[in-house]
């Protein structure tokens, strides 16, 4: 086996700063309601933890920009999300970050990103076409689907996404152009302007915990596997099946496919 020539790169360490209004804006653009006020008020604001996501996304984007793939074609595959400690409602988060992993497809390359604070552990799978064929391992199999072994669902969510969700969500940093520019979606391969992939599955984690009775804050883990695109204005269907108290494994789709494979969420107690 030949390993990347990226494998363990150093990604360096990077300070982000922000605020009340951009945690507010972020929960707005995953879809959380105006009435929702400890989510969308500064008096008694909760920042959500997949708000960090957004601070994090310095570290995929260094790595495309030093060459390692295409950014114009390259695709969020997975992501995962460990809570440390909650967000304050304004302030700064120091972190590090490197690349753990290159795995060989074949014709492409999927990238570990990872990024870590004392406040959480964030992780990238990024699918670069055009970057295997190094001799380097392929990587573990994706786990067994829930659905795929016929065990039924214990509840059935629909969410619901707007016209302007991506052009709103990208305002929080990730701009790139595949989720706004119909010529940059149909290079990355894809027919139209799409939702960021962060944003569909932070988006779910709002109802997830509503019909787990926990907050959306109280996120504590976070996963899955982006398996197609969902586009603005898609209504969601989520299937959930309990995994054990205050968690929950799920799959989303879209009206013509699944968007989300893999899903698993674990909320604490408050």
């Amino acid at each position: 086996m030949t390993a990347s020539p990226w494998r363990g790169y150093e990604l360096g360490s990077r300070t982000v700063s922000y605020t009340e209004r951009d945690a507010i804006l972020y929960a707005l653009a995953v879809g959380a309601h105006p009435s929702d006020l400890d989510l969308v008020y500064e008096e008694r604001l909760r920042v959500l933890p997949t708000f960090a996501l957004t601070l994090a996304q310095w570290a995929p984007d260094a790595l495309g920009s030093l060459g390692a793939f295409d950014v114009t074609t390259a695709v969020h595959g997975a992501q995962r999300l460990t809570v440390r400690a909650p967000l304050a409602r304004a302030g700064e988060v120091v972190m590090g970050a490197r690349v753990t992993e290159v795995w060989d497809k074949g014709s492409a390359a999927v990238f570990e990103i990872e990024v870590v604070s004392d406040r959480f552990v964030a992780a990238w799978s990024l699918f670069a076409p055009g970057c295997g064929g190094f001799g380097g391992a392929r990587g573990p199999a994706a786990p067994p689907r829930p659905g795929e072994a016929g065990q039924p669902a214990d509840r059935r969510l629909t969410v619901a996404t707007h016209p302007g969700q991506a052009a709103l969500y990208r305002l929080l940093g990730d701009r790139h152009p595949m989720h706004v520019d119909p010529e940059a979606a149909k290079a990355a391969g894809v027919a139209r302007p799409f939702l960021h992939g962060l944003c569909t599955m932070a988006a779910l984690t709002l109802p997830v915990a509503g019909a787990l009775g926990a907050h959306p804050a109280d996120l504590l883990e976070l996963q899955g596997r982006f398996a197609a695109p969902a586009f603005p204005g898609d209504r969601l269907v989520a299937h959930c099946w309990s995994d054990g108290e205050k968690g929950v494994r799920f799959e989303a789709s879209g009206p013509e496919r699944t968007v989300i494979s893999g899903g698993r969420a674990r909320f604490g107690h408050g």
